[in-house]
């Protein structure tokens, strides 16, 4: 009987050690900001003095300012004449990084231009932008552009489309 026991608060330690982990994982920096004041009243004796918690406080902001800048697009569809092509698919596909482990992953936004041949794209990362345009009666665009600035105007001119026989 006191076999089992033993392999029990084996298991409880096992499982609230994952618990620990993955948390540690899902919300980084709590459990560090919750066990440094006790770490450092333990070892001296005294309280920790309040300049000791700014430091973690900037440092958080800083980790939001290492997130990749946005740029605001501006697109503009039209023919081959100047003549620009309303009702047009566009499509916006940039590497987004998501979820625990911090995977890139292709995010996509689905727009259509006005009567004017324009979309207005806010709100994507800075970098790698693949943009794609589908119109009826004109030949499928697709291209990836380096956009580097906060605010960017592409012009795309579609093609006629290829005659079949």
């Amino acid at each position: 009987m006191h076999h089992l026991s033993t392999w029990n608060r084996v298991l409880s330690l096992a499982f609230w050690m994952v618990l620990l982990f993955a948390a540690s994982l899902i919300f980084p920096g709590t459990l560090l900001a919750q066990a440094a004041p006790q770490d450092q009243s333990s070892t001296s004796g005294q309280s920790a003095p309040p300049q000791s918690q700014p430091p973690a406080q900037s440092d958080k902001k800083e980790k939001k300012s290492s997130e990749p800048a946005t740029v605001r697009l501006r697109i503009e569809v039209s023919s081959p004449d100047g003549k620009p092509v309303g009702n047009a698919s566009v499509y916006v596909r940039y590497n987004e990084t998501v979820g625990l482990f911090r995977k890139n992953k292709l995010a996509e936004m689905s727009l259509k231009t006005n009567q004017d041949g324009s979309v207005k794209v806010t709100d994507v990362p800075q970098g790698k932008i693949l943009i794609q345009v589908i119109a009826k009666g004109w030949h499928t665009f697709g291209k990836w552009y380096d956009i580097e600035t906060d605010t960017e105007t592409v012009q795309i001119k579609l093609e006629a489309p290829p005659h079949w026989y």
